[in-house]
């Protein structure tokens, strides 16, 4: 009985002493680490440094300064900006309020009129007086017009393009009614209260359809396009809404053409057509095809119908990479490519028929430099000309003039803070307006990350990234090794590429003793046809390859990372990507949080992965789905999921935890009943349980208990 005793005392100081071992983190650490956030010393010092200039309707520009708190009031028209000085902020338009109407309002031009959406028909409101006149009477339940559903996202907004004289709106009757409906179910005391409408899926036989009109707001007459109806397609997404509107179609400027571009399914064919807006007869000018999925540029729709001019400007990949191209309205023919290089036109920002110059956005031309980085140039509708508006070497933003003669152009690059310079589309520089200084950001805490670049797992690609370590690092010293992952295919891991003081939580979590990794993986945009290209028709490929070699890459060059030790995380597409790693690299990532992910596109809406992947022939989907592969789990995954996500609804997290229970595995869930996507009010909660996850599971160490991250 002794001797069990003394063997039970040992057991129990053996264990004591191996708890005493493990590093436990305070409430001071996990402070230090939210100071590194928005709200902390460096983010209040770069506010208290930053001017946010905005133009005015008559083409003045305004800002506040820092120094003296006056506004400035400048007019770049008058040799060297004349500058006055004012104690109250510029109103930006005299019915600013008025304009402002209410997302379930789409406002005319003239600020007269604003149509609606009431019992799936579309109204008419004049501001002015009040009343209000039905403009359709045939809308039934999910036959409705103007509605705004894809899905993955929907509103009581009314998707309209207003015509230039307020006259007229173009807009469509959205067919939903042979589409499965999505359900949610909200948490609360009580009987549940259901949420449900239409959602479309992969594999359908047919998805939503929108049949083309154009209504008349003052007779209520509506004109049918004489077509068939389109599929809910559009040259960026499905979400043919863009900021509110109808995206994908265009007036002339007299108000009487209407062009738009019918966009198949698949994203492998679209057509340009112009329709007479009092007959509703239409015309196709032209039509591309590709062999993986066709886009009209990053970010905004990059084509541009010019009537008076008898022109079109179009985008295309054809060449290898993104370009403008200038196409004859009446014959459809070709008269000439007006971009070209090894570039990406990102953005067409303006194009003036009378002066023949477009100016425009662009990535990777500048040769040195991050091709990531945009500038901004001008050149001839003959493709001659050309012009960086914006040499100086960075990462550019550009706010114009009302005119589009002059704009701000703020440039920065994630490690040295923004310069902000008021220029003319001549390419003259006519001021600086306010800089940042890095050495009082340094002087508050700021920790810059160190840009980086690698090969790409097969050898044939330059990848960029950025490497967040410890204020305190110690090289002596071996690290966890945490990587932020989103791999696209329609963005990537970093995304932004100018500076942010205090950008999300990864220097944050590097304070708590990690290595942070983002790479921008092959098969994101913003580069080469080729590039973007490198995981279509296998989403699953989700960057990790190229995730693995640029880790491995930085670690022969960075000897505290820990390769033993390597988690990762991401959320939605990035939820996808985690969970793969650890079931298909489980040697390489030992610990992961997967949130929100779309790990069967089968279970996702339509467009997503009908875009990347094509759309659903044998079992193209079946083998990318995520719970294929949950058996070969060895590491420790923590699946999060919004009860309440409309965008990636919480079963396709069920189905990875149905498939990990089926295998015997052990693995951990957080469900936050009523959270959306995002998670909202959740979200600081969710990020203090992932530092917890990584604290405990890649360094063996105890985080503070139920810490609560405030962020002022």
């Amino acid at each position: 009985m002794k001797q069990y005793l003394i063997a039970g005392t040992l057991l129990f100081l053996g264990i004591t002493v191996r708890a005493q071992e493990k590093k436990l983190f305070t409430a001071s650490d996990y402070d230090r680490a939210v100071s590194m956030m928005s709200g902390g010393p460096a983010a209040k010092a770069y506010a208290k440094q930053n001017i946010m200039p905005q133009w005015l309707p008559d083409g003045k520009l305004w800002f506040k300064e820092p120094e003296s708190g006056k506004y400035i009031v400048m007019d770049p028209a008058v040799k060297g900006g004349s500058r006055t000085t004012t104690d109250k902020a510029p109103s930006e338009e005299k019915n600013l309020g008025r304009r402002r109407a209410a997302a379930a309002f789409a406002v005319s031009p003239d600020g007269r009129k604003a149509v609606y959406i009431k019992d799936w028909n579309l109204w008419v409101k004049d501001i002015t007086t009040g009343t209000e006149k039905q403009l359709t009477r045939d809308g039934m339940e999910n036959f409705g017009y103007a509605t705004d559903n894809a899905g993955w996202k929907h509103s009581e907004s009314p998707i309209v393009l207003w015509s230039p004289d307020s006259k007229k709106v173009a807009t469509y009757q959205q067919d939903d009614r042979h589409l499965h409906d999505m359900y949610l179910v909200r948490t609360k005391v009580g009987a549940p209260e259901l949420e449900k409408w239409k959602y479309p899926l992969p594999g359908d036989s047919s998805i939503a359809k929108i049949h083309r009109v154009i209504i008349d707001v003052e007779t209520a007459a509506t004109v049918r396009l004489k077509m068939a109806a389109d599929e809910h397609r559009g040259t960026l997404s499905d979400d043919i809404a863009v900021d509110g509107s109808l995206g994908d179609n265009q007036w002339g400027g007299n108000s009487k053409q209407l062009a738009f571009v019918s966009v198949s399914r698949d994203h492998k064919v679209a057509t340009f057509r112009v329709a007479d807006a009092a007959s509703g007869e239409v015309r196709t000018v032209m039509e591309e095809k590709v062999a993986t999925q066709y886009e009209s540029g990053q970010g905004k729709i990059n084509w541009q119908f010019m009537p008076e001019t008898n022109e079109l400007i179009w985008y295309s990949e054809r060449d290898g990479w993104g370009h403008l191209y200038l196409y004859d309205l009446t014959s459809g023919k070709l008269k000439n490519q007006i971009t070209k290089g090894d570039f990406v036109v990102t953005q067409m920002l303006r194009a003036d028929g009378k002066t023949r110059k477009i100016i425009f956005e662009a990535k990777g031309k500048e040769p040195g430099e991050n091709p990531y980085y945009s500038h901004f140039y001008k050149i001839s509708f003959d493709g001659k000309g050309l012009q960086n508006l914006t040499p100086e070497p960075g990462n550019h933003r550009a706010s114009f003039s009302p005119d589009g003669n002059y704009f701000v152009d703020n440039y920065s690059t994630p490690t040295v803070p923004p310069v902000i310079k008021l220029k003319n589309t001549a390419g003259n520089t006519l001021g600086e307006l306010g800089s940042i200084k890095p050495e009082t950001l340094k002087a508050a805490g700021w920790v810059a990350p160190e840009l980086f670049s690698v090969k790409s797992a097969n050898n044939q690609f330059d990848l960029y990234g950025l490497l967040y370590k410890p204020s305190r690092l110690d090289v002596s010293k071996k690290y966890p090794v945490v990587v932020y992952i989103y791999p696209g295919p329609q963005g990537g891991s970093v995304g932004n590429w100018s500076f942010n003081v205090a950008g999300g939580d990864f220097q944050a979590l590097a304070e708590l003793g990690f290595i942070v990794v983002r790479l921008e993986g092959s098969c994101n945009p913003n580069r080469s046809k080729a590039f973007h290209d490198v995981c279509y028709g296998n989403m699953a490929e989700n960057t990790l390859h190229d995730q693995i070699a640029g880790v491995k890459q930085l670690a022969a060059k960075n000897g505290f990372m820990d390769l033993n030790r390597v988690g990762i995380w991401g959320h939605s597409g990035g939820g996808f990507a985690t969970a793969s790693a650890l079931f298909k690299f489980p040697e390489f990532f030992k610990v992961g949080i997967a949130e929100s992910g779309n790990h069967d596109n089968r279970n996702y809406e339509d467009d997503w992965g009908e875009r990347y992947i094509g759309l659903e022939a044998g079992d193209n989907y079946a083998k990318q789905a995520n719970e294929l592969y949950a058996k070969n789990l060895q590491g420790k995954l923590l699946l999060v999921t919004g009860g309440m996500d409309d965008n990636v609804p919480p079963y396709n997290t069920y189905l990875v935890v149905d498939a990990l229970i089926k295998a015997n595995k052990s693995f951990d869930l957080l469900v936050i009943p009523n959270a959306r996507h995002g998670y909202g009010e959740d979200s600081y909660y969710m990020m203090r349980r992932r530092w917890d996850y990584f604290v405990e599971n890649l360094q063996g160490a105890v985080p503070p208990k139920d810490y609560k991250i405030e962020v002022k």
